[in-house]
């Protein structure tokens, strides 16, 4: 699966405030969900939560890939946010967090799951990709830089 088909331009912001883990998954939550009418802020961020609970979804390097599953979902679903500060996410090089993709699937989609995060931990891993993410101002330059990264994926 292709990151951009788990985005629309609803589902994503850049240079977003957010004082703490707390409000960033809420905003995330509310992202992810923003153009699904069956789902709602609340659910997806309770998904974030508990899955945060059992452990940092932080990668380092100022990444972090909340997850979860959500019981009313169809498919997969995403949301890419970009902080203009960075917030303490408990990350493991103890670095602030500033790049954030939620994604959430159907509680059944296990294998997907962890395919689609695995996508998302090389496309974060890309330091040219989250140097053009960071510098990003605008959520339809978000989607460009994914778009790119989909595109160069594919051919590689």
């Amino acid at each position: 699966m292709r990151i951009t088909e788990l985005l629309t331009p609803a589902r994503v912001a850049c240079g977003a405030e957010a004082g703490s883990k707390k409000r960033v998954l809420e905003r995330l939550g509310a992202l992810a969900v923003a153009d699904i009418p069956d789902l709602t802020p609340t659910e997806a961020f309770d998904s974030l939560v508990a899955r945060e609970r059992l452990g940092t979804t932080a990668l380092g390097n100022g990444v972090a890939l909340p997850h979860g599953r959500l019981a009313g979902a169809r498919h997969a679903t995403g949301a890419l946010l970009t902080l203009a500060q960075g917030i303490d996410f408990d990350a493991p090089d103890g670095r602030p967090v500033d790049l954030l993709f939620a994604l959430l699937v159907p509680a059944a989609h296990t294998e997907e799951h962890l395919d689609v995060l695995a996508g998302l931990a090389r496309m974060f891993s890309d330091a040219r990709v989250c140097a053009a993410l960071r510098g990003c101002t605008s959520g339809a330059g978000l989607l460009a830089a994914v778009a790119d990264w989909d595109a160069r994926w594919a051919t590689a």
